[in-house]
């Protein structure tokens, strides 16, 4: 856990609305619950929202002269049940105390080593060191004593009213924890040896030199330390004991446990992460006899589990929040907004099969506060492709991220950790059933799985037709899966179709991977989504671009080596593209293969040494014609290059992994003439080359008769024709493609439309397309694909295009007001909006770290406004782009002290960034001067091509010469521009403000 300071949190203690943090800097700092002024949610007006801040803080003083002094070194704190004290234990074994709420130290009450060893018997002194303080509990029916645990293993019942020692307890173990037992009467402690011991609490005796009991429970070889142990009543007599570690370092050193016990019944939970903390809902009523412990709740490092201790076998418990979204490592990630009612159900029930029995569990035990935040307005979804195979099917609908459903596609092949290719069932052979009856009795709990069967499930792309219940997922290993929803299990074959991408072109030989196996025989598919058909790509490549078009049952695909289009419907392979450069060599290599792509880099650069040294060579030649061709040549430069722009190299052709597929697209729109639209397949590769494709789909267009005869429809196949080919000047990559109708809007999602489930696009004027690279958004004219406007990110502001999305922002001041905004997120993590189909600039905003090259490449935005990315692999930032759609946690909790208002409830809401700064509504950090930018004050219009105001580098072409007319041209554009900037004022109250959260 970080805090807002950058430091490492050790440790935490809650009180009444308060909270206390020990830094790994060896501060102590003071938080505080503080209420906001009420504010208006969802049109009603909601009591103050509750923030969390710090107040306070307090690191102990180490020795004069010293700046760190490990005796000062706090190891333990204790917050009293009063909450008026806190007891620090601290490295060189003294124990402060402090006054709460304001962190006073109460020099009266402190407690040195010194005097502790005074009282001890001559025997057990020895000259040692007691060591640092390991352990401090107030004694639970006496209030005023605590007791003290040092590491040597002495135990001191301390009267902190009296200032004496009650009682003294001479371990001899090295000691790592202490836990009362709910009387008093005994209390346990646990050793570096791996066992625990039981000690009785008497008035008479001032020192106790054996315990009631010693147990080692997973001896009698070498074990490791027990780091923490609780021991908790129940009304049935037998205690239940909950401690970690202890397991036979030889046999299980390395295993995270955690060890249940009750009577006869004893369960060890095995973890795939370091146990941090861990601690009962139990009853803590005074008048109450017994604990009665509900549930453990185990803070491990890569989860939270919590296990419910009233069913038997004691299962764990499904949480609702803080579920580990890294399970297995995140690979790509895909959002689908306003998810239909009949889909979001039959997910739902999909994901309660899944958990089976778990549903029958009681609710989740931990609960507080009152959430104020209104109900969603429409169901979201955020799916997470994992490097495991699976597809994690998330509720993104509110502030937490919550599991709904679990897709796997690893039973679809033969891995090699495959439990039905067992030859023989363990529960058939008795000599096999006793192998499983080991000893510790381990249990795997837990969903972190750090570890992969197979590298090659990963899953790289994702795209889910939410109308059809059609979902297309893309791995590592060229396979490409279509899946449809089913309620009930299913035992089917899988129909699986090769595509060849290389088409048979000699001299190019796969060195990757292989593919995966698939299966030949039948497959059990629980309820949800299950595989329909399985297209696997030659060379095995990792898909890169992948598009899903429903209503036409069509899929597309890219890998590194081209692109493919298949007829899911018909299960027939439609079109196969190679994109391959012949000095592609890099891209047949794979990406296990990084010998040769080291061996090929070290090449390019020596012959660019050489080549430089040869071209600085001939340049040594100097001659008067060549001194004015030089001349000329710079000053071509000068002419060519704007002085606000920066000047872009072109890239060369032969870049190593230069046919890798970027994107692909479908449109419905005009590509062979103006007047007849149909299917079109658009595809943009790492180049800087689109390739465009007429589609003939059967009931859209004509199609042609499959061989097999007939003249029926469902005899028709499709057919893809090569239509338009085109090559981006400097060969920069295509990030994007989006096919505009006559009203410059992008069209709609499939099932859209014919549904009547959006607005009808325009399709009597001219389309268009927008083509975004990674150096500038350009749109062109269809169907005769001629420049209509641009802008030149990379040449404008230095920095290159990461990711682009068309989003719709929807305005606070008129509810059936909204508009289309090109968003772009570059390498440099910030975010620029651009109105559409015009691309004149709006605003641009710091979003992003530029450090966080994997924050910025998992980016993913929402259709409304909104984006995730990974700030961490187990962590997404979500932020806002739009004022009014906010995803924010709004919550309130009561409290017995009053809370104070806190300082930002001046209606400026202060929201924090993922690089540590902090963002007001208007996006600028705290501190500095508010300024305005002047186009934010300027609503997106939807301008036609032909305006002025449409596109910020009025200049299409790179090359020319200045003129007078010119110059008179831009005069006038510059006098129009002035004129609609007036009409452009009186509409603002029109605008839909944007807002970084």
């Amino acid at each position: 856990m970080i805090d807002n300071c950058g430091h490492k949190v050790n440790m935490l203690c809650l009180l009444q609305g308060r909270l206390l943090s020990l830094l790994d800097d060896n501060t102590i700092h003071l938080w505080e619950l503080a209420a906001g002024s009420p504010r208006e949610v969802g049109g009603v007006k909601k009591e103050g929202v509750i923030s969390l801040q710090e107040v306070d803080n307090y690191s102990l003083p180490g020795r004069p002269g010293i700046e760190s002094c490990s005796a000062t070194r706090v190891t333990v704190l204790l917050l009293l049940k009063s909450c008026e004290l806190l007891c620090i234990g601290t490295e060189g074994g003294g124990v402060y105390f402090l006054e709460l709420p304001h962190l006073l130290p109460k020099e009266s009450q402190m407690l040195l080593q010194d005097q502790v060893t005074q009282s001890l018997p001559d025997n057990y002194r020895c000259g040692k060191s007691l060591g640092p303080v390991e352990s401090l509990q107030e004694h639970p029916q006496q209030t005023g004593k605590i007791l003290i645990g040092y590491s040597r293993g002495l135990v001191v019942l301390w009267d902190l009213s009296t200032r004496h020692a009650d009682q003294l307890f001479l371990g001899k173990q090295q000691l790592e924890s202490l836990i009362w037992e709910r009387s008093g009467n005994l209390f346990v402690s646990s050793h570096n040896d791996g066992g625990y011991s039981v000690w009785a609490v008497t008035s008479g005796n001032a020192c106790n030199h054996q315990p009631v009991s010693s147990t080692i429970p997973y001896g009698p070889f070498p074990c490791k330390a027990i780091n923490k142990i609780l021991w908790r009543t129940t009304q049935t007599g037998s205690p239940v004991m909950l401690y970690s570690g202890g397991m036979p370092r030889a046999s299980y050193g390395d295993r995270h446990c955690l060890t249940i016990q009750q009577d006869k019944e004893h369960v060890t939970l095995d973890f795939t992460s370091r146990v941090i903390d861990f601690f009962t809902v139990h009853s803590i009523e005074q008048e109450k006899e017994f604990d009665d412990p509900s549930a453990l709740v185990v803070l491990l490092e890569e989860e939270l589990v919590v296990i419910d201790l009233q069913t038997p076998g004691w299962p764990s418990l499904p949480t609702p929040y803080l579920a580990p979204l890294h399970s297995s490592a995140i690979t790509c990630s895909c959002h689908i907004s306003s998810v239909p009612s009949k889909l979001w159900e039959r997910l739902i029930n999909a994901g309660k099969a899944q958990q089976g029995r778990q549903q029958m569990h009681r609710n989740w035990p931990i609960c507080g506060g009152k959430n104020l935040a209104p109900p969603p307005k429409q169901q979201e979804l955020l799916l997470t492709g994992h490097e495991d195979g699976t597809v994690h099917f998330w509720d993104a609908s509110g502030v937490a991220l919550t599991p709904v459903y679990k897709l796997s596609t690893a039973n679809v092949f033969h891995t090699d950790c495959d439990p039905s290719d067992d030859p023989q069932d363990p529960s058939d052979d008795p000599d096999m059933q006793q192998q499983e009856e080991e000893w510790p009795p381990f249990r795997k709990v837990g969903c972190f799985d750090p570890y992969s069967d197979d590298p090659r499930l990963g899953i790289q792309k994702i795209s889910l037709c939410k109308y059809s219940n059609k979902l297309v997922v893309a791995g590592t290993a060229g396979q490409v899966i279509v899946l449809g929803l089913s309620d009930e299990p299913s035992d089917h074959l899988v129909d699986v179709s090769v595509v060849d991408l290389l088409q048979d072109r000699e001299g190019f030989t796969w060195k990757g991977h292989d593919k995966l196996e698939p299966r030949l025989k039948p497959a059990p598919f629980p309820p949800g989504f299950q595989p329909l058909v399985l297209v696997q790509c030659l060379p095995p490549a990792s898909v890169t671009a992948v598009a899903l078009h429903a209503e036409w049952n069509l899929i597309s695909f890219g890998t590194s080596h081209g692109f493919g289009l298949f007829d899911y419907h018909r299960r027939n392979a439609v079109l196969a593209r190679c994109t391959l450069h012949p000095n592609d060599s890099l891209a047949m290599e794979g990406p296990l293969s990084r010998v040769k792509s080291l061996k090929k880099s070290l090449r390019q650069s020596f012959r660019r040494i050489r080549k430089s040294r040869v071209s600085g060579k001939k340049r040594t030649i100097s001659t008067p014609t060549s001194k004015v061709q030089e001349a000329n040549a710079a000053l071509a430069e000068q002419e060519e290059v704007a002085p606000v722009q920066r000047r872009i190299e072109p890239r060369s052709a032969d870049d190593s992994l230069s046919g890798v597929v970027r994107c692909l697209c479908f449109a419905d729109t005009f590509l062979r003439d103006g007047t007849h639209h149909g299917p079109t397949l658009w595809a943009g590769t790492n180049s800087g080359s689109v390739y465009t494709y007429a589609l003939e789909v059967p009931g859209v267009g004509s199609g042609r008769v499959c061989e097999r005869g007939g003249t029926n429809e469902s005899n028709l196949c499709v057919e893809a024709v090569l239509g338009k080919e085109i090559q981006l000047m400097h060969r920069a990559p295509v990030v994007s493609i989006c096919v505009l109708d006559g009203r410059g809007k992008p069209l709609p999602d499939p099932y859209e439309a014919s549904q009547d489930l959006a607005i009808t696009p325009d399709m009597t004027s001219a389309h268009s397309v927008l083509i975004a690279s990674e150096e500038q958004l350009k749109v062109f004219s269809l169907p005769k694909v001629s420049a209509k406007t641009k802008f030149k990110l990379t040449a404008h502001e230095g920095c290159r295009v990461r990711k682009v999305a068309l989003v719709v922002f929807s305005s606070t001041a008129q509810e059936d007001y909204n508009e289309h905004t090109l968003v772009c997120l570059t390498n440099l993590g910030d975010m620029h909006l651009f109105n559409i189909p015009g691309l004149r600039p709006q605003v641009r905003y710091d979003c992003i770290r530029k450090e966080d090259i994997s924050g910025i490449a998992s980016c993913v935005f929402t259709k409304n406004g909104q984006g995730f990315y990974l700030i961490s692999p187990s962590e997404y930032e979500r932020f806002s782009l739009s004022a009014k759609v906010l995803t924010e946690p709004l919550c309130s909790i009561q409290l017995d002290r009053p809370l104070e208002p806190s300082p930002a409830s001046d209606g400026t809401m202060t929201q924090p960034q993922a690089n540590g700064t902090h963002k007001n509504q208007m996006g600028q950090a705290e501190g500095q001067t508010e300024e305005v930018p002047s186009t934010l004050s300027s609503p997106i219009l939807d301008t036609p091509l032909d305006s002025p105001l449409s596109c910020a580098d009025l200049t299409l072409g790179s090359t020319g010469e200045l003129t007078v007319e010119d110059v008179r041209d831009f005069l006038t554009t510059v006098d129009e521009a002035e004129n609609n900037l007036k009409n452009i004022k009186e509409e603002e109250g029109r605008s839909p403000g944007i807002l970084i959260n």
